[in-house]
């Protein structure tokens, strides 16, 4: 899995890197390794918004896009929210995904056996 992460009004420091890399780490397993993840991490300037540290992320897998966005006063928080949120999103994907192929094999099953009267 490719990881691609961008600041907008944040200084990206080495440790910010490492820490989004860490927590998206374990969905690289449960995806391929053609799969891409964008994360953009940005502050909002604006004193009267609590929220003010965002992070965005968009997976690429095959087939399917999946988005997130998750908004606290701190980054750290946010980044530990937005990667729960998206691996909730990527299980989900991969239930259906698993249901359907089950459904398909029963169905194939079905119909290669004669109809009982």
């Amino acid at each position: 899995m490719r990881i691609e992460i961008r600041g907008r009004n944040v200084e990206m420091t080495e440790d910010l890197r490492e820490m989004v890399r860490k927590r998206f780490q374990r969905l690289g397993r449960q995806v391929s390794e053609l799969a891409t993840l964008e994360v953009v991490l940005s502050e909002e300037r604006n004193p009267a918004i609590a929220d003010s540290q965002i992070a965005e992320a968009t997976f690429y897998l095959k087939g399917v896009t999946l988005h997130a966005r998750e908004c606290s006063p701190e980054m750290t928080h946010t980044v530990h929210e937005l990667a729960e949120d998206v691996r909730r999103q990527v299980k989900k994907h991969r239930e259906l995904r698993r249901k359907r192929r089950q459904t398909r094999k029963l169905v194939g099953r079905m119909r290669g056996r004669p109809a009982t009267t």
